[in-house]
């Protein structure tokens, strides 16, 4: 049996043609988040989205970043109204969501999704019959938290049925990654994260970085599973591509850092057990997220 870095090397090695499209079903909800702000988190999201987007799936975007949604900036959008609105019952979800490059949907949360635990029995029934309707709209739907270890930030990771996590080499940055995955492990969120490894230096360092993480928690916390999704090198054309509010895989396709997320992008549909988790449905992540956030 062939180790993770073995395999790893192997998938680097295949060629960046659109992968077969794995078999649909109910819209897998991905929290993405962070241990500390600073990592490349709304870059990963907005980037991965459009990879996703780009392989002929149906992608929703969810800006959930309460205190710093910046998903907009990275496309160079301006909602106008955001998921607060379709609460207030003044806008329709149609009326609030983007349509970014490549098909991309995106819905400004703003504080909307926290507002959910202030709902009555029978508001909170009339938005879940308004959200039921991109169920059949999307095949993924990714959440850009926010950093750190917040209530809301916990319950979005807690709700959804994958948890990214996305560090850096930084000490700093690991040390925040630590004790995120260990709350969300003691407190019964999640039994797996999915990590990813950013401004890397070659292929050796983003693995050597992701084993030292590893090596913590399977000493300290038993039950939790880390799986390393890859690494994004250090890459002058990001910043530029900020800069040009335009994602790099967009902007930049031929860069190291589009070629590391097309990998990163493999690695995410194709994990060895993804038939043992089975998708809960964008309906089932807002039951879970409203009980969770009270």
């Amino acid at each position: 049996m062939t180790d993770q870095a073995e395999r790893l090397r192997q998938i680097s090695r295949q060629n960046e043609t659109p992968p077969e499209k794995v078999a649909s079903g109910p819209c897998r909800v991905v929290a993405v988040s962070s241990g500390k702000g600073g990592v490349g988190k709304t870059n990963l999201v907005v980037n991965l989205a459009l990879i996703l987007s780009q392989w002929n799936y149906r992608v929703i975007v969810v800006d959930a970043d309460l205190g710093m949604a910046n998903v907009d900036v990275l496309i160079d959008a301006v909602p106008r109204y955001s998921l607060v609105d379709v609460i207030d019952g003044n806008k329709d979800l149609e009326d609030v969501m983007i349509q970014g490059p490549q098909k991309l949907k995106i819905i400004p949360g703003g504080s909307g999704f926290a507002n959910i635990a202030n709902l009555d029995q029978e508001n909170r029934t009339k938005l879940l019959s308004r959200l039921k309707m991109l169920e059949d709209a999307g095949d993924f739907m990714l959440i850009d938290t926010g950093a750190g270890i917040s209530k809301n930030v916990l319950s979005f990771v807690g709700a959804a049925d994958d948890f990214i996590l996305i560090t850096s080499p930084e000490p700093t940055a690991l040390t925040d990654a630590y004790g995120m995955i260990k709350v969300v492990s003691e407190n019964g969120l999640q039994n797996k994260a999915e990590v990813v490894i950013n401004y890397i230096r070659d292929f050796y360092q983003g693995q050597e970085v992701f084993n030292r993480l590893n090596k913590v928690c399977q000493r300290h916390l038993k039950g939790m599973e880390l799986n390393y999704l890859g690494g994004i090198f250090f890459d002058p054309v990001i910043s530029r591509a900020v800069e040009d509010c335009k994602p790099f895989v967009l902007g930049f396709p031929k860069s190291e850092a589009s070629r590391s997320m097309h990998k990163i992008a493999r690695r995410f549909l194709y994990q060895e057990d993804q038939e043992i988790a089975p998708k809960r449905g964008i309906n089932g992540f807002i039951d879970r997220l409203a009980r969770l956030i009270k």
